[in-house]
Parts: C-alpha cells; structure tokens; sequence
C-alpha cells in the first residue's frame, strides 16, 4: 500500500519542481522574444525614402529668346528702358540675360534719351544695368532740360562699358573713349556720373577741347 501512494508523489512534486524552475526563468524568455519580436519588426519594415535635396541652379539657360525686345515701366507708365537682341540666354543661377547684338535705349526721368550697342551683353533681372562687350558704345542724345540748360551730345566707346540705367553711371576699367560735343578725351578706365556730371578719368590721359566759337566784332 505504501508504494501506490509514493509513485503519485513523486511524479507530483517532479512537475511542481519543473513548474516552479520553468516561473524562474520565464521573465528571462519573455524578455527575449520580445527582443526578437522588436528586432524582426525593425528589419522588416518599409524604409522611409530619403529626404531629396533641391539641387543648386547651375549655369546653364534655363530659356532662350531670338529676335526679342524687353521692355521696363516707370510707376507712371512711361518707357523706361527698352533692351533688344538676336538672341537672348537667362541663366537662373546669377538671374541675368546673356544677349548677342545687343541694342539698348533709355529714357530718364529728365527725359534724357541713352542708345547703347555691343556684339554682346549681360543684364541683370530687372535691366537696371547691363554690361557690354565688344565694339561697346553708349550714347547720350543732345538735349535741353526744361530749365533751360542744353545737353550737348555725349558718346563713350571701348570693348567693355558698364551701363546703370537708374543711377546714371557708367564705368570700365579697360580704355575708353569719351566724346562730349566737340571735346575728346582718352583714358586707361573711367567712372562716369551723369547726376553730378563728373567723368573719372585714371591711367594715360589724353584729351582735346575745342575752342569756344567767339562772335565776331561788328564792323565800323
């Protein structure tokens, strides 16, 4: 009668055992498939595409123009600058236009009319300013002011000019050639300002004025 009762006993307590080692570890296994779990989530899941760089604008026209003009208004509606070419490149990088055989015409606020001519030109966005090359020239038509004051004829010529359309300038620093009315003058580089009607001249200077027309004595 012992045996029968011991036999169930024992299988007992070897489960109980089991069960009571199997709780001690169970955290542990817990903590491990969960590690698992998390780390095939991770290599399984879709990848977020990469974030995409706006690439930089480089220099290369982003539109052409052949036989153009370009116009720009004053507030009040009046012509400001007129810009024609053969053919016209923007680039978006610098925001300005390349044009070949280009042809320029301005008017201030005075009235003052300036033509400009090169085998080619760079202006900037909004034509404030454009910068000729080769066979360069601007011209300044003789004028009067309503004040009464008279503009003579005023030219530059060169292989590079530098034109402001707002400010009146004009500026190079390779030789130029300026022609006011009858006078002549030669130099290295220039800055010229129309509003103060002063002309820079630096390097090898060289210049003619003409004589003033004196009106003759009357006759006795």
């Amino acid at each position: 009668m012992s045996n029968s009762i011991t036999a169930p006993l024992g299988r007992r307590w070897t489960w109980r055992l089991a069960l009571d080692r199997l709780s001690l570890y169970l955290p542990i296994i817990l903590t491990g498939a969960l590690a698992l779990g998390t780390y095939w989530l991770v290599r399984n899941a879709p990848r977020l595409a990469d974030p995409t760089v706006a690439a930089a604008p480089t220099h290369e026209p982003d539109f052409f123009m052949r036989d153009f003009t370009v116009k720009n208004f004053l507030p009040s509606g009046s012509l400001r600058s007129e810009l024609t070419g053969k053919e016209g490149r923007h680039y978006p990088d610098t925001d300005t236009l390349e044009v070949d055989q280009v042809r320029l015409r301005s008017v201030s606020p005075e009235g003052l009319v300036t033509h400009a001519s090169a085998d080619r030109g760079v202006s900037n966005g909004d034509g404030s300013e454009i910068q000729l090359f080769g066979n360069a020239i601007v011209v300044r038509d003789a004028a009067t002011l309503a004040n009464g004051r008279a503009m003579p004829r005023l030219e530059f010529r060169g292989e590079f000019l530098h034109a402001f359309v707002n400010t009146e300038r004009v500026r190079s620093h390779l030789p130029v050639t300026l022609t006011r009315g009858n006078d002549r003058f030669t130099a290295d580089s220039m800055d010229y300002d129309n509003l103060d009607g002063v002309a820079n001249l630096q390097g090898r200077v060289r210049g003619f004025i003409a004589p003033s027309a004196t009106p003759q004595a009357p006759a006795r």
